[in-house]
């Protein structure tokens, strides 16, 4: 039986959970998670633990968050006179919002805190400085 190498398209289910046991994020329900063991498509930390396993092998990793989504930058959190923010825009904590930077580019923000005066912006990933836990299970290898 083949085992996953670098540079093989894989397909695996996964579920990804955080340390409380809380899911984040699974397969289950959609088509297995397909994509080219080494080639950055996914976390390091995941992708690290794909090669050597086959078909059928099923296994749980722990991704410490430097190999996930990086730590939580506190530069990334930004306060933003309420008064600048349109009434209709919808602003309860945990509210994913997207915003354009002076360059154009768009970029996801999550509201962290509103107060009368200001509403508090995170720009991080949603699971920036969190470690992450992998039930993962290979259902199939193309070599490269």
């Amino acid at each position: 039986m083949s085992q996953a190498k670098a540079g093989d398209t894989v397909r695996i289910n996964y579920t990804g959970t955080l340390k409380n046991g809380e899911t984040f994020d699974s397969s289950d329900g959609r088509d297995p998670l397909e994509f080219v063991v080494g080639s950055g498509q996914i976390i390091p930390g995941l992708d690290a633990a794909i090669p050597g396993m086959a078909v059928g092998d099923k296994k749980t990793v722990e991704v410490p968050c430097d190999q996930a989504y990086g730590a939580s930058n506190p530069a990334a959190r930004q306060a933003v006179p309420r008064s600048e923010i349109p009434e209709n825009i919808p602003l309860d904590p945990g509210t994913q919002l997207q915003m354009q930077t002076p360059q154009g580019q768009v970029v996801q923000v999550t509201v962290t805190e509103v107060t009368e005066e200001e509403v508090t912006l995170d720009a991080n990933h949603p699971l920036a400085g969190k470690d992450l836990i992998f039930a993962i299970e290979i259902m199939g290898i193309d070599a490269a």
